[in-house]
């Protein structure tokens, strides 16, 4: 079940001039992906629309028809990758004023969204946002549903409330001004195949320029982490290195931040691999790190190799 509210929580207000939609890219995680869906439809300010965008039906299998029958619900296909399934969602946009991305294994609090639409009303010049994150699974061996609940419900959402400046969205929770999308065009670079790594910061900096990109400490959730839907080790290596350089070539994302990213997963993936977590697939990873390597030097800043890389079974 849902973290119970308090009474403050319950007590925020909606609001009803800013029009909502959230967004989630789906892939490998039923499951996960439909007890999402329910919890959405206890959040104190309730989305106007949630556009899922699956690449195989497997990926929506788990939805109850009680849930694929609400007017609020749309599904829609198109393949698979998370910058490409993000942009279906982008061309399904009417005239909201706030799209809401969440990861398929991310677990806002109730009250993320009415946080997130008051820091929004009240800062006009914010263009994306991201959230404070109770617990992320993707940095061990992943979080069960039970454990985002607990979390959530233990949140004290009521003792934070500083918005500030970020360096970027994080992928798992990202929120947008649907007009500065529109306006400016923004889109997610489908150059950066399947996992997409580092689409996040791609996207959410090209709007810097523009106004600002924040971090809302009072909306609050757990990110999952759940290590099915990853796709194979060697290909996640190789984004590593490669996505690092094209982005800093594309002046997403600064040199200095793009060379020790990279370096740093060379490293961490080098001496790892010698004992590998039984959840991180490192020597796919650090093969994969070489593969990219061996582009670099070659001048061939290729991101969308990866999807051509042999796939291994194991979860990276």
């Amino acid at each position: 079940m849902p973290p119970t509210l308090t009474k403050a929580e319950e007590a925020v207000p909606s609001r009803e001039k800013m029009q909502t939609v959230v967004g989630i890219a789906t892939s490998g995680r039923p499951e996960i992906l439909a007890e999402l869906v329910r919890q959405l439809a206890h959040q104190t300010v309730k989305p106007d629309r949630i556009i899922i965008s699956y690449a195989k039906p497997d990926d929506i299998s788990a939805i109850p028809q009680t849930l694929r029958d609400m007017a609020s619900l749309e599904l829609v296909t198109g393949y698979q990758g998370a910058s490409v399934q993000r942009n279906v969602i982008l061309d399904r946009l009417e005239d909201e004023d706030i799209i809401l991305f969440f990861d398929d294994d991310f677990f806002p609090h109730p009250t993320y969204i009415a946080r997130m639409l008051e820091a929004f009303r009240d800062n006009p010049n914010i263009l994306g946002a991201t959230g404070q994150v109770l617990a992320d699974g993707a940095q061990g061996p992943g979080l069960r549903i039970e454990d985002a609940n607990r979390l959530n419900a233990q949140a004290n959402t009521e003792a934070v409330f500083k918005i500030e400046d970020a360096f970027n969205t994080y992928g798992c929770n990202m929120v947008f001004r649907c007009a500065a999308i529109k306006r400016l065009g923004a889109r997610f670079d489908e150059r950066l195949p399947l996992y997409s790594w580092y689409e996040d910061i791609d996207f959410s900096r090209s709007l810097l320029p523009h106004g600002r990109v924040v971090k809302v400490n009072s909306a609050q959730g757990v990110h999952l982490g759940n290590k099915t839907g990853k796709g194979s080790g060697i290909r996640l290596g190789y984004s590593q290195i490669i996505n690092c350089i094209y982005l800093a070539q594309k002046g997403t994302y600064p040199w200095s931040n793009a060379l020790k990213s990279a370096g740093r997963h060379l490293i961490i993936n080098s001496l790892k691999s010698l004992k590998p977590e039984y959840y991180i697939d490192r020597k796919g990873r650090l093969l994969g790190n070489l593969i990219g390597l061996g582009d670099l030097f070659r001048n061939r800043i290729t991101p969308e190799r990866a999807a051509t890389l042999h796939s291994k079974k194991r979860a990276s």
